[in-house]
């Protein structure tokens, strides 16, 4: 399975605005990133492990000749479970002029959001929860959706893989 999605975009501010985000599936919660970051949606493939990563990094991949990073995000973000199955899928992004896949336990859809269905991120004790990379949180009906600043989280310095020169 390979669907291509957009063109990489520029950076957005930290509040999640209005727009057209790529929905998906962390355990039993739904998040949502901006779709201009995503490049493609691809099935899982094992990755080629790298040596004393971080956990959350699986690896690298090839993909066309670019060697491409493998973040599973259900790790990073400390998800209940991490099990591969058929519905894993990486998710290809483009951050900072850097390729980055990232590992998500499903894909829902892409849906356009309004500014009167997001609500800013929750205001907690950043010392017990890290909420620095949620932008708001988009409510649909029976449906929360946790956006998220991907941009920020991939490039972040614990992340280790986009210098912040760049």
């Amino acid at each position: 399975m390979e669907l291509a999605i957009a063109s990489p975009g520029t950076g957005r501010s930290q509040a999640a605005n209005a727009g057209e985000y790529l929905t998906f599936r962390l355990g039993s919660e739904e998040y949502g990133i901006d779709i201009l970051k995503v490049q493609e949606i691809r099935s899982y493939e094992a990755p080629t492990r790298i040596a004393n990563a971080p956990e959350f990094i699986k690896g690298v991949v090839n993909l066309r000749g670019v060697i491409v990073p493998i973040v599973d995000l259900r790790v990073k973000l400390a998800c209940a479970s991490s099990e591969i199955n058929d519905f894993t899928v990486v998710i290809v992004l483009n951050v900072k002029n850097r390729v980055v896949g990232a590992v998500v336990d499903s894909v829902s859809d892409v849906l356009e959001l309004t500014k009167d269905q997001i609500r800013p991120a929750p205001e907690m004790n950043h010392s017990m929860v890290d909420t620095q990379f949620i932008t708001g949180i988009a409510t649909l009906s029976e449906r929360m959706l946790i956006l998220m600043d991907i941009e920020g989280l991939m490039s972040s310095s614990d992340m280790g893989l986009i210098s912040s020169v760049s």
